[in-house]
């Protein structure tokens, strides 16, 4: 089971990294007093740095087999768990607020909007469905090894 846990934290860091893209291709500092992101770049970061160094934990573990990497994998994964949560909340804001954004490109009848309105609704599911799926698998290999 640890090894799938890797295998999924993996498939739950790649879906974050395509929606931290999108993020990157869609921020604009100009237009920020239009459309201001409501994820901010320090919580952004923190979320994937601590998610990839978390990961860096599992696989130190998984490797020497020694469970205070574990426990601190598990910290780092309910910090990197609660940040996700934070952002998914103000993501569900900001998808609500700007329901129909207008098509890009369509000249001057386009709303100008955060960012992150951008995101595709399955890759943001998927993202969380992978997430809570590797904090249950790695709760679970622990505890019960």
């Amino acid at each position: 089971m640890s090894s799938i846990a890797m295998y999924v934290w993996m498939g739950t860091i790649l879906a974050g990294l395509l929606l931290f893209g999108i993020w990157i291709m869609e921020y604009d500092r100009e237009f920020q007093t239009a459309a201001e992101t409501h994820l901010p770049i320090p919580v952004i970061s923190a979320h994937a740095l601590l998610g990839i160094g978390g990961l860096m934990l599992w696989i130190g573990y998984l490797l020497v087999d020694q469970d205070r990497l574990a426990y601190g994998a598990i910290a780092v994964l309910g910090t990197v768990a609660l940040l996700g949560l934070i952002m998914a909340a103000r993501w569900i804001a900001v998808y609500r607020a700007y329901a129909n954004p207008g098509r890009a490109g369509a000249g001057s009848s386009t709303v100008t909007v955060p960012p992150e309105r951008k995101f595709p609704v399955p890759l943001v599911i998927t993202h969380g469905l992978l997430a809570v799926t590797t904090l249950g698998l790695v709760v679970l290999t622990v505890f019960t090894s």
